[in-house]
C-alpha cells in the first residue's frame, strides 16, 4: 500500500504535539510552550491541512496562533524561552531586509525594469497612522516573506481615490443629436476630469483621480457626467454621491478594488438622467499601485489648461540610464585609395596629408595626417575611442579625406559601420583586423570603388562608462553583466519633504514655487511628483537601490518645475527648471542598518550671491546582506580591472565623460515626462572641471587647513625645547630615552597611539550625513566679480577679443592648477579621516590593524621587520603586480571634504 508523504508527516506532527502537551511541567511554562509550538507548527500545517484528521486541531492551532499576536499587538510580553526566541516581536522600526529574501526577490524580479517602489509586506498590517506616531507592523509569516515594509521610512499619506472606468447608456444631446461625454470628480473645491470623447453613448476613459485626505474638507463625493457642449454651457447627464467616511480602505498586498455600474441621478439639467457609469472608489495611501499614474487634486492649480499639464509633468517617475559602452576602433591602414581629382595628387608634385575620420552621432576624432607609402597605400596605426549606448541606433561612419590645399579637405571615401557589426570583447584578447570598402563621394555616378581601410574594432564591456566625476560616481561596476559583482547592501531612501523653499517664480503677484526633488544612485534615477505652489512641499515618497561598493555617493537635488502653465508656454519648453540646490550623501559615512532622519540646506549660487533656499528632509537607511563582503571591498580596486590593466589618458576620460553625459541627458529627455536636460547636466556636475577662482581658493585653504596640523606639532615641539611646561619636557625626555635605548618599542608605541587616537575620537564620530558647507566652500563672502568669472559662459562672452583669448587661457590653466590642489587637499583628507570615524568600517578597520600592528611588532625585533619591509619594497619587478595594492586601495576608498563642497 502506498502511503503519501502528507499523511505520514501531519500525523508525526499530530502526535508530537499530543505528547509535547501533556508534559508535566509548570501551567505558564506549559501554555507559553504551547503557544511557541503551535507558532511554528501553524507555519508548517496550511500545506498538510488536507491530511489531518478533522478541523478541529487545525482550529485550535489557527486560534492559538492569533491569540498569541493579538497578545503582541496589545503590548503583552510573552516570557522568554530558554531554548528559542519568539519569532514575532515588536520593533521600533521595521527590521532590515534579510539576505536570503532580497535574493529571492531580485530573482523574481530580474526580468522587470526597476520599480518607484515595493509592495507592502505579504502578511502584514500597517497603521493608518503616521509613522513617527508609533506605527507599527507585525513580520509576515513564512521564510518567503519579505521582513522589509516599503514606505516604512516615510509619514503614511492618506488619499481618497476615484477609478473611472467607463459609462454606457448615455442619452444623446438634443442640440447635437450626439454624446460628447466627460466625468468630473468633485471634492469640496477640488475638481478633477477627464478628457471628453466625440460622439459616443458608451465611452471608456480608466482614468484614476486622487484627493489628500489632510486637504478635504468635504464629507460628500460627487461624480458626474456630463456633455461637452462647444457652443453653450457643458450639460450634465447625471450624478453619483458617495459618503467619503463610508469608503473602504485598502491596504496592499490587498488586490485592486473591483469597479462597479452605479446608475446616474437627475440634476434637473436640460438632458435627462439616464445610463451606468463604472467607478471604484477607495482610501488609501502612497503605496497603491495607482499612486504614480493618479490624476493628484494637489496638482489641480496648475497653472495652464485647467490642470491638463499636471497630468503629464507632476507625476513621479523612475528613469533608468542607458547601458553605456566604450567603442574603440584602430585606424590601421588602406590600400587602393585614389585621391580626388584629374591626375591624382602625384601629378601635382608632392604628397598630400591624408587622415580618416570617425563620427558616431555628435563626436568626431580624425587621426593624425599621414603621407602616403605607396602611390595607393596608407598607414595611421591609430586608435579612436567613443561613448556609445544601447540600442545602438547611431553607426559608425568613416571618412577617409585629403587635404590638398590648406584650409581644404577633400573626402576620397567613406564606409558606414552599424555598430552591432562590432565584436564586445570582456577581457584584453586581441581583436580580429577587418577590411571594409570605400564609398566613392563626389565621384562620377559610375564610379563605386574607392579602396579599402582595415579597421580593428571591438566595443569594450570591461570598463565603466563614467558620465559622472569619479569622486562622486555612484556606480562602479563593468558595463558587462557577466562582471558584475553580487550586492552588499540596500539603500532605501525616503524623501520626506522640504520646508522654507525660496519663490522661484511670481504669479499672480504672489510668489510661488513647484518643487520637485531628484535623487540618483547607480543606473536608477527617480523624480518625485511635482507638488504645485507650495514652499513647504510633502512628498513622502520612498525608494531602493541596490548597493555594491559602499564607497559610493547618492545625489539628490531639488527644482522648480517650470514647465507648468503660461511660463512655458511661451518659450516653446525653453524655460529652464530652476535649483534649489544640491545634496550628497557617501554611504561610507553611513552606519548599516540604523535610520537617519536628518534635514539638508539647499545652497546654491546665484548671480547675486550664495542663496540659502531652504532644507531638504531625507529618511536614509543603508541594510547590509553581507558585512564580509563589505570588509573585503575595503582592499580591492576602485574601478574594473580594466582601468589599471589598458588605462585611457587624463585627455580621453575627459571627453569620454562629456561624451556619455551628453548621451544620457538626450535619452532621459525623450521619456514621458522628460527629465530635462538642465537637471541631468547639474545632477552630474558638468561644469566640474570648469576654472572659478573661488573654487581655487577653497582649495588652497583645505590644504593649508591639513599644514596647519603640522605647524601646531612644530610648534609643540619648540615649547618643548624652551621648556614652556617642565612636566611635559620631563615626560618627552624619558620617553625618548626610552625608546632610544629600546628601539623596537618605536613602532608598536606609534601603531598603539594611533589605535588608541583612534578609539578616543570614537566619541567624537559624525552622528549625521555631511551636508554642502558654504564656509568650506569659500562662498559666503565671494566677491561679485569672482562669481560673475564663475557662471560667466565658457568661452567668455565678453566683448572684447583680447581680453576673450587671454581670459579662456587662464581659466583652462588655472582649472588643472585647481584640480590637482584639489586632489592633494584630498589625499591629506583621507589621511586625517583614518581615525575621525567619517567612514565607521575604515576607522574600524584600521583601528584594528593598529592594535594587532602593534602587538606583532613587539614581539618581533625590529631589525627583522626592517629587513622584510626592505626586501618587500627592493623586489623583483617580475614579483609586482600591475594592479595597485590592498593598502592602496583601502586608502583611496577613504571620504574626503570634496564631498561637501559646492
Amino acid at each position: 500500500m502506498h502511503l503519501d508523504s502528507n499523511h505520514i508527516t501531519s500525523a508525526l506532527v499530530r502526535h508530537l504535539f499530543d505528547l509535547f502537551t501533556s508534559l508535566p511541567v509548570s501551567t505558564i511554562a506549559s501554555s507559553f510552550c504551547k503557544e511557541v509550538f503551535a507558532q511554528s507548527l501553524a507555519r508548517f500545517v496550511p500545506p498538510c491541512m488536507p491530511s489531518l484528521a478533522g478541523d478541529g486541531e487545525a482550529d485550535h492551532l489557527t486560534n492559538s496562533a492569533d491569540t498569541s499576536r493579538a497578545n503582541a499587538r496589545r503590548g503583552h510580553p510573552l516570557p522568554a524561552s530558554p531554548v528559542m526566541a519568539y519569532p514575532y516581536v515588536f520593533r521600533a522600526q521595521a527590521p532590515p531586509v534579510r539576505v536570503e529574501d532580497h535574493k529571492a526577490a531580485k530573482d523574481a524580479a530580474a526580468p522587470v525594469a526597476p520599480q518607484a517602489r515595493e509592495q507592502w509586506p505579504a502578511g502584514a498590517s500597517r497603521s493608518a497612522r503616521p509613522h513617527g506616531a508609533g506605527a507599527r507592523w507585525l513580520g509576515g509569516l513564512g521564510s518567503g516573506e519579505r521582513l522589509a515594509s516599503a514606505y516604512d521610512l516615510v509619514e503614511t499619506m492618506q488619499y481618497l481615490y476615484v477609478r473611472v472606468v467607463k459609462a454606457r447608456g448615455l442619452p444623446a444631446s438634443a442640440v447635437s443629436g450626439g454624446c460628447s461625454p466627460y466625468v468630473e470628480a468633485r471634492v469640496g473645491n477640488y475638481r478633477g476630469a477627464t478628457r471628453h470623447l466625440e460622439g459616443t453613448s458608451g465611452p471608456e476613459w480608466n482614468q484614476v483621480f486622487a484627493f489628500s485626505m489632510d486637504r478635504v474638507q468635504a464629507t460628500a463625493l460627487e461624480v458626474l457626467v456630463r456633455d461637452k457642449d462647444a457652443l453653450a454651457r457643458d450639460g450634465c447627464v447625471g450624478r453619483v454621491a458617495f459618503d467619503i467616511a463610508e469608503a473602504p480602505v485598502r491596504v496592499p498586498p490587498d488586490s485592486p478594488l473591483a469597479p462597479q455600474w452605479y446608475c446616474l441621478e437627475g440634476t434637473g439639467g436640460k438632458m435627462a438622467a439616464s445610463g451606468e457609469v463604472m467607478l471604484a472608489v477607495w482610501v488609501g495611501t502612497q503605496a497603491d499601485e495607482a499612486f504614480a499614474d493618479t490624476w493628484h487634486a494637489d496638482a489641480a492649480s496648475a497653472r495652464g489648461g485647467g490642470g491638463a499639464a499636471a497630468v503629464q509633468s507632476t507625476r513621479s517617475k523612475v528613469y533608468v540610464t542607458p547601458k553605456l559602452w566604450y567603442l574603440r576602433i584602430s585606424v590601421l591602414e588602406a590600400q587602393d585609395v585614389v585621391p580626388p581629382g584629374a591626375g591624382g595628387i602625384a601629378d601635382k608634385g608632392r604628397h598630400a596629408d591624408v587622415f580618416a575620420k570617425v563620427q558616431v552621432g555628435g563626436m568626431v576624432l580624425r587621426t593624425r595626417p599621414c603621407a602616403p607609402r605607396s602611390p595607393m597605400s596608407l598607414a595611421w596605426n591609430e586608435e579612436l575611442v567613443f561613448a556609445v549606448a544601447e540600442p545602438f541606433d547611431e553607426p559608425a561612419v568613416l571618412i577617409v579625406e585629403a587635404r590638398v590645399h590648406p584650409g581644404k579637405d577633400e573626402i576620397i571615401g567613406r564606409v558606414v559601420l552599424p555598430l552591432t557589426l562590432f565584436e564586445k570583447r570582456l577581457d584584453r584578447r586581441q581583436v580580429q583586423a577587418q577590411w571594409f570598402s570605400l564609398e566613392p563621394f563626389g565621384r562620377p555616378p559610375e564610379a563605386v570603388f574607392a579602396g579599402r581601410v582595415q579597421l580593428r574594432a571591438c566595443l569594450e564591456g570591461a570598463y565603466h562608462v563614467m558620465e559622472e566625476p569619479t569622486m562622486y560616481a555612484s556606480d562602479t561596476r563593468p558595463t558587462a553583466r557577466q562582471l558584475w559583482r553580487p550586492a552588499i547592501a540596500v539603500l532605501e531612501v525616503g524623501v520626506l519633504g522640504a520646508q522654507g523653499l525660496t519663490p522661484m517664480k511670481t504669479v499672480d503677484g504672489r510668489g510661488t514655487t513647484d518643487a520637485y526633488c531628484v535623487a540618483k544612485y547607480g543606473h536608477k534615477w527617480v523624480c518625485t511628483r511635482t507638488v504645485v505652489d507650495s514652499c513647504s512641499p510633502r512628498w513622502n515618497e520612498q525608494y531602493t537601490w541596490e548597493v555594491y561598493d559602499p564607497c559610493t555617493v547618492l545625489t539628490l537635488a531639488v527644482f522648480d518645475n517650470c514647465q507648468l502653465g503660461t511660463a512655458a508656454a511661451g518659450g516653446s519648453g525653453a524655460a529652464r527648471d530652476q535649483r534649489f540646490g544640491k545634496v550628497r550623501i557617501r554611504l561610507s559615512t553611513l552606519e548599516m542598518d540604523k535610520v537617519y532622519t536628518t534635514a539638508h540646506p539647499l545652497v546654491v549660487l546665484h548671480p547675486s550671491g550664495l542663496r540659502k533656499n531652504g532644507e531638504l528632509c531625507l529618511a536614509v537607511r543603508l541594510t547590509c546582506l553581507s558585512l564580509g563582503s563589505v570588509v573585503l571591498l575595503y582592499g580591492q580596486p576602485f574601478l574594473p580591472k580594466m582601468h589599471y590593466v589598458h588605462p585611457f589618458t587624463v585627455l580621453q576620460l575627459d571627453n569620454l565623460r562629456r561624451q556619455a553625459m551628453g548621451i544620457v541627458a538626450a535619452r532621459l529627455s525623450r521619456a514621458e515626462p522628460p527629465l530635462r536636460r538642465e537637471v541631468v547636466e547639474y545632477m552630474l556636475d558638468a561644469d566640474s572641471h570648469a576654472w572659478s577662482i573661488r573654487r581655487s581658493k577653497a582649495n588652497f585653504f583645505r590644504v593649508t587647513a591639513l599644514l596647519a596640523g603640522a605647524a601646531s606639532t612644530a610648534r609643540w615641539l619648540a615649547d618643548v625645547c624652551r621648556w614652556k611646561n617642565p612636566a611635559a619636557t620631563v615626560l618627552v625626555h624619558a620617553l625618548f630615552v626610552t625608546l632610544m635605548c629600546f628601539p623596537e618599542l618605536i613602532l608598536p608605541t606609534l601603531f598603539l597611539y594611533m589605535s588608541a587616537a583612534g578609539l578616543w575620537s570614537y566619541r567624537r564620530r559624525p552622528r549625521r550625513p555631511p551636508h554642502m558647507d558654504a564656509r568650506l566652500s569659500c562662498a559666503e563672502a565671494v566677491h561679485p566679480d569672482e562669481l560673475d568669472e564663475e557662471l560667466d559662459t565658457f568661452p567668455t562672452s565678453r566683448p572684447n577679443a583680447v581680453v576673450r583669448l587671454r581670459y579662456d587661457r587662464l581659466r583652462s590653466v588655472a582649472g588643472q592648477i585647481q584640480t590637482v590642489v584639489g586632489d592633494v587637499a584630498t589625499q591629506g583628507e583621507r589621511v586625517r579621516s583614518l581615525l575621525a570615524w567619517r567612514d565607521p568600517r575604515a576607522t574600524g578597520m584600521f583601528t584594528a590593524f593598529c592594535l594587532v600592528a602593534a602587538v606583532v611588532l613587539y614581539v618581533t625585533p625590529i631589525r627583522v621587520v626592517a629587513l622584510v619591509v626592505g626586501l618587500y619594497v627592493l623586489r623583483h619587478p617580475r614579483f609586482r603586480s600591475r594592479m595597485p595594492s590592498a593598502a592602496g586601495n583601502f586608502f583611496k576608498r577613504l571620504p574626503s571634504r570634496a564631498d561637501t563642497m559646492l
